[in-house]
């Protein structure tokens, strides 16, 4: 469809991006099967499930630490936005239950789904983008559990809403530890969440390739990218002891962000060519040129 008389090419191919366009929200995120999933419930969440069961084994405060030294130079790649985003066609992230896609449709999805319900916040639209650009990881050869996922605060007890919890800890060393497996375990009450060292993704590496590379963003832009996949958080209410003042004045907008990023996944694919204008121009305006990956 050509629509002569609209001045943005990309505003043509903008669909009906609210939550019921996709499917229903119950069915998002359903983990929903016998305890552990192995045991039988179908191939896409017994990959999710395998998934978990690797990340929340192996995922501690010594192998965090040892990948924020690991990737902390930024020296894997030197490449724009764009280039980063076409590189996500080559992904299927391994521990989502709603997608069997590329990745960089979903990043289109989430973000012309901001921009359809926020059309003054552009740098919203460009968070939508960007938010899951950190799994590249995975195509430097990381494998997806120390990539993908929800995340969840190391050095303390995993709470009651971390998914799979009851079937995926049992061998992660941390919870021998007579610190580390306690409610607060390393951390002081209400110390902050910037405080906290969270598991390793996605999130935490995109979080920190953003501020090296310094980009033109809200603080509230920072905050989405590292806080998006905490779900025990934004979404269950969980890790309240951990929080502070800051935390509980950024929520809402994780929580706004999340509406898109989990209700826009559908099998109704943006056209990509379309859109890249409008979303150039805000790379260009908030995190121009190569930057340092």
């Amino acid at each position: 469809m050509k629509v002569a008389a609209d001045p943005d090419p990309s505003l043509v191919s903008q669909r009906d991006m609210e939550p019921e366009a996709a499917k229903d929200k119950d069915s998002f995120r359903n983990y929903t099967g016998p305890p552990c999933p192995h045991l039988g419930s179908g191939p896409l969440l017994d990959r999710v499930f395998a998934t978990y069961k690797l990340m929340h084994t192996w995922q501690t405060v010594d192998f965090v630490r040892r990948k924020h030294a690991q990737f902390g130079g930024f020296s894997y790649k030197r490449m724009t936005v764009m280039e980063a985003v076409d590189m996500l066609d080559g992904l299927v992230d391994e521990s989502d239950p709603d997608v069997d896609f590329p990745n960089s449709f979903h990043a289109f999805q989430t973000a012309e789904g901001i921009r359809k319900a926020h059309p003054d916040k552009d740098w919203f639209h460009l968070v939508g983008l960007l938010h899951d650009l950190g799994k590249v990881l995975a195509l430097a050869g990381e494998p997806q559990w120390a990539v993908v996922g929800d995340t969840f605060p190391v050095g303390c007890r995993p709470q009651a809403s971390v998914v799979f919890r009851d079937c995926t800890f049992q061998d992660n060393p941390d919870l021998q530890d007579p610190l580390y497996s306690t409610e607060l375990g390393m951390y002081q009450p209400h110390c902050g969440l910037e405080n906290v060292l969270m598991s390793w993704g996605h999130d935490e590496y995109m979080y920190r390739m953003m501020k090296f590379n310094k980009f033109a963003l809200p603080p509230e832009a920072f905050y989405i990218i590292r806080f998006h996949s905490f779900y025990p958080w934004h979404k269950f209410g969980d890790y309240q002891q951990l929080c502070n003042e800051q935390d509980l004045a950024m929520l809402p907008w994780v929580q706004e962000f999340n509406k898109f990023d989990l209700y826009t996944k559908s099998s109704s694919l943006p056209d990509v060519a379309a859109l890249r204008p409008y979303y150039q121009g805000l790379v260009d305006k908030y995190c121009p040129g190569i930057l340092c990956w």
